[in-house]
């Protein structure tokens, strides 16, 4: 029997909210403590850049916060054997600019993401498929049928393909997309795509304004915003969104000496580091994949080493990020007694993904937004640690698993055995901080804690 995942309805609400859900319109106000997002879906990955790529452009499928498997721009996504599996899309797909949308152009965009020259760690989620067997199944104008064959069994890939980078545009850097809104005449602000697919949002407009964490909290507070990104908020609890945006400390090992491990562990304690330097909802991480994923051992505080011989580095990170600034400049200090003198080097994300794939760097702390899931996650984590021969050898094993809790398991095991060979130090993992007034309610999240709000309803004042 194949396996098939099919177009789904919305799930079904509660009596109360049902008269909600029946009104149309308004104009949602939202404000975001960040810069403006980079138009690649592939640099676009900080929790509160991918919110806002969702609203615009989507990826052939989304999770729910169930982590179920939701087609967007497909009707039908079914494995034809454990190798090969078969993507439907949906008729009469348009982007924004009304150019036409088949399977020709999601065939192109992901093989600018998995080809050996892409510049990201998020090719990891299309290791499985075989690049250059991809191919348009239909003949004829329609080509509305891909086939995606696999080199060996990977029953995560579907899931994989609903990752944000994974998000389809008509190039990688073009404002046009499929999504929930598009873009309006005026600057800010998006209107409501009447064409979507799975439905147009409920609100008919969507202003969105840029500024900083102060900022965004004194709009939220004179009704300037209705809702807010990037705020500080509580501490990750078990109903939290998944804080799936880890933050490592990559290095090259030839360059930092082979006791800089031990230098770090001995000097540095995540949790403070978390704590003290990084807005919540945030986690310290001990292990390499969060604690949304995995347990998380306690660190063994290994001796102090006597420090040797003067070195001087310097540590590259994403200058987009302020929390990156603290996080690099208590890392500077930390270790100088050791001898480390670290120069520090902030750098536009793009260019911060162009030195991590020449490996032109010292020391990089590098976030990425990780699925849900652990296999792939995994995968993630060991191309960002750039170990990319370890995945033809770590892969195949797990995806050799039909159960998903046992490839689950084996993930797991493999990144407790893997952490300590790998040139990557493990930091925190962060998710969005989302306030919202009482005006906006059923404002879900999807399997990545991501806010809908294409779902969100604006009560009438």
């Amino acid at each position: 029997m194949l396996a098939v995942i099919a177009a789904s309805s919305a799930l079904p609400c509660d009596d109360s909210l049902a008269a909600s859900r029946a009104r149309y319109g308004g104009n949602l106000r939202l404000a975001i403590a960040a810069r403006p997002a980079d138009a690649n879906p592939s640099l676009a990955d900080a929790p509160w850049d991918a919110a806002l790529l969702s609203l615009t452009a989507k990826p052939i499928c989304t999770l729910d916060d169930g982590r179920r498997i939701h087609p967007v721009l497909a009707s039908e996504i079914s494995w034809q054997g454990a190798i090969k599996l078969q993507i439907a899309l949906r008729p009469g797909l348009r982007f924004h600019d009304d150019a036409a949308l088949n399977a020709k152009e999601i065939l192109a965009s992901w093989s600018r993401l998995s080809q050996p020259s892409s510049k990201s760690p998020y090719r990891a989620l299309l290791f499985a498929a075989r690049p250059e067997a991809l191919r348009v199944a239909s003949a004829g104008a329609s080509q509305q049928l891909l086939e995606v064959p696999l080199t060996f069994a990977w029953p995560d890939l579907a899931a994989s393909l609903c990752h944000p980078a994974l998000a389809i545009k008509a190039a990688a850097e073009s404002r046009a997309g499929i999504g929930p809104f598009k873009p309006s005449s005026n600057a800010g602000e998006l209107e409501a795509n009447l064409g979507f697919p799975l439905g147009r949002p409920f609100v008919d407009r969507l202003s969105v304004a840029f500024t900083d964490e102060r900022g965004a909290a004194r709009r939220l507070a004179l009704r300037q915003a209705q809702v807010v990104f990037g705020t500080a908020g509580q501490r990750p609890s078990a109903d939290s969104p998944p804080a799936l945006y880890a933050t490592y400390l990559a290095f090259r090992a030839e360059r930092v000496g082979a006791d800089f491990r031990q230098a770090f562990d001995a000097s540095i304690d995540r949790g403070d580091l978390t704590r003290f330097f990084v807005p919540a909802p945030s986690v310290a991480m001990n292990a390499l994949l969060p604690p949304a994923l995995m347990p998380q051992p306690a660190i063994q505080r290994p001796p102090v080493p006597a420090p040797g011989v003067r070195r001087a580095l310097t540590l590259t990170f994403d200058q987009s990020l302020p929390e990156q600034r603290l996080v690099a400049e208590r890392i500077q200090v930390k270790l100088h007694d050791l001898k480390y003198a670290i120069a520090l080097r902030p750098v536009p994300r793009a260019q911060l993904r162009a030195a991590w794939a020449s490996g032109d760097f010292d020391l990089m702390l590098h976030a990425v937004l990780l699925p849900p899931f652990a296999a792939p996650a995994l995968a993630v984590a060991i191309e960002l640690a750039g170990a990319r021969e370890l995945l033809s050898a770590e892969l195949p094993a797990i995806g050799a698993l039909v159960d998903a809790g046992e490839r689950e398991r084996a993930a797991l095991e493999r990144a407790r055995a893997l952490l300590p060979s790998l040139p990557l130090i493990p930091l925190y993992s962060q998710a969005i901080g989302i306030q919202a007034s009482s005006e906006v309610i059923s404002l879900g999240q999807d399997g990545y804690g991501l806010p809908a709000l294409d779902d969100a309803i604006l009560l009438p004042q």
